[in-house]
């Protein structure tokens, strides 16, 4: 059994008398889609935060990869190979969705961000940025400003852009937010077929998506970790029944 490419462990935070993280737990294997639910206020964007390393926990592990994290800064877990999509869109609006891409390989190939030297002519950034864009369906956009791009379609721009920098881990923050329903369910069928290239952990109110791609799902409310297992375990928890998917037992 491979271990897993992160491990939270104990992670706690607090805000003066609010626990916003109270001793979670749980595991993501490498090829994993990793969903985390609860209802509003329930500590989901806080955890993601603090995974990605904007928010260090007052107490607690996480290891990438078998290395502890806990400490270092989101460039630095960046650099160990963690990508993240944002619950608000953030690309560069007036270059064109190929450019976009284009920079995102170059840093990721360790190199900065070099604007004057126009990215999206070099042949070494653009055939790895056109086939990125081939993998997340924007291939026929390359050559649009991504200001122009549908909401639905700056989503998908901005996780071509994590994947650019060759993520072991993904996480995803509420990534069918704002979305309409024929723009969601491209998504899905985009975050389905990346399922099983990388380890993924997915923040997401969208249940029906959520039940669809999930491998495992954690459930948290008020801070608190009550249940990980599989869609159908979580189906049937009288717990999570009860505290979130609003049935009685």
């Amino acid at each position: 059994m491979s271990a897993p490419i992160l491990a939270v462990q104990d992670l706690c935070l607090r805000f003066g008398g609010l626990i916003a993280t109270n001793n979670v737990s749980f595991s993501v294997k490498p090829d994993e889609l990793h969903a985390i639910i609860g209802p509003n206020g329930a500590g989901k964007s806080t955890l993601i935060a603090q995974l990605a390393g904007d928010r260090l926990p007052d107490s607690g592990q996480i290891l990438l990869g078998g290395a502890d994290v806990t400490g270092l800064p989101s460039h630095a877990r960046a650099q160990r190979g963690l990508g993240r999509s944002f619950q608000i869109t953030s690309v560069f609006s007036e270059f064109t969705t190929l450019a976009n891409v284009a920079l995102a390989v170059q840093a990721g190939a360790g190199s900065s961000f070099r604007f004057w030297k126009r990215a999206a002519r070099e042949h070494a950034l653009v055939e790895p940025a056109r086939a990125i864009l081939d993998r997340v369906g924007l291939s026929h956009r390359a050559d649009v400003p991504a200001g122009a791009l549908a909401h639905g379609e700056k989503r998908a721009l901005e996780l071509g852009i994590a994947l650019a920098r060759r993520p072991r881990l993904l996480l995803l923050d509420e990534p069918m937010a704002g979305m309409g329903p024929e723009e969601a369910a491209r998504m899905v069928e985009l975050l389905a077929a990346l399922k099983g290239s990388l380890a993924m952990v997915l923040v997401e109110h969208d249940m029906d998506a959520v039940f669809r791609l999930a491998d495992r799902i954690s459930v948290l409310v008020y801070g608190r970790l009550i249940a990980t297992g599989s869609p159908e375990e979580t189906r049937s928890n009288p717990e999570v029944r009860q505290a979130y998917l609003g049935e009685d037992e």
